[in-house]
């Protein structure tokens, strides 16, 4: 399983959905990654919180002592961040937290839309444009959603492929935004990725692979693939050149200025700066 969670295993009753408050578990399933423009540290969403790596520190600190489940996690300026999921247990929050947004860090959280009605698995904002990929709590059924005034509004897109009949593997797996245009889009489906330059509202196939892809502003596209293969395309997703190895399947793939930034399944996260050729490890659960 990659690119966040399984819908039936995060997106339950109001009950499961919360994480216990017990004893601290740490960064357990990572789900997102970001960059704090405001002081360069890397933002860890997980099952388990929000955890904060200081810029040169390895060690990555639970934020603000909650335990929020943050599926859709994505930062859209110094210490703006959006977000979406469950609630950790001492808050009095439906189980689906809808389009939620942070303006000090991930201290604190307010909701923007659809709480109690939708839980994005995948989250990607540019400028007023935001795409949200998730459940919807009455139906349970998957949706892609997209908004041209921040979140405040949504439209229903057609997903990008077909779900399967199983009810553990979610019809959009990753989902990149063209630095340049934010109507043109990149998904990665179980089987294959297709494009779309209206936002999402039609889908062509380009290529027959699958994984978690990312766009930085370089104008490249790289796509992780499930056992840690790394690719680049410099025909906007048409065809792919291996670039390098995470070693490891890769649970979140994120972008950030020319850097990559992957996390594998032990909540270990790494950096590439020379585009998948190479990386270290930036910090360690």
């Amino acid at each position: 399983m990659v690119a966040g969670a399984i819908l039936a295993g995060c997106g339950g009753g109001a009950d499961d959905s919360r994480v216990p408050m017990s004893d601290d578990p740490g960064p357990i399933h990572v789900h997102g990654l970001g960059i704090n423009p405001a002081d360069g540290a890397l933002f860890i969403a997980t099952h388990t919180g929000l955890f904060r790596a200081p810029e040169g520190e390895s060690e990555a600190g639970r934020v603000a002592d909650r335990y929020q489940d943050t599926m859709g996690f994505t930062i859209i300026g110094p210490d703006q961040f959006l977000g979406s999921g469950h609630p950790d247990s001492h808050e009095n929050l439906p189980p689906f937290l809808g389009l939620i947004h942070s303006g000090d860090g991930g201290e604190t959280w307010d909701p923007i839309s659809l709480l109690g009605e939708a839980d994005f698995h995948v989250l990607k904002s540019a400028g007023d444009v935001v795409y949200g990929y998730g459940s919807d709590f009455d139906t349970r059924e998957q949706q892609l959603l997209a908004s041209s005034d921040s979140g405040k509004s949504w439209q229903e897109r057609p997903l990008p492929e077909r779900p399967s009949d199983s009810p553990v593997e979610e019809a959009l797996r990753s989902l990149a935004i063209d630095p340049e245009d934010p109507s043109t889009v990149i998904a990665s489906g179980q089987e294959a990725l297709r494009a779309s330059d209206d936002q999402a509202r039609n889908w062509s196939f380009l290529a027959a692979e699958s994984g978690l892809i990312a766009w930085p502003e370089s104008g490249a596209l790289y796509l992780a693939t499930g056992d840690g293969e790394v690719k680049a395309s410099s025909d906007r997703g048409r065809s792919w050149t291996v670039t390098g190895s995470i070693d490891g399947e890769p649970a979140a793939f994120e972008a950030s200025g020319d850097n990559l930034y992957a996390a594998l399944h032990d909540g270990t996260i790494k950096q590439s700066t020379d585009g998948g050729a190479s990386w270290s490890v930036r910090s360690t659960p």
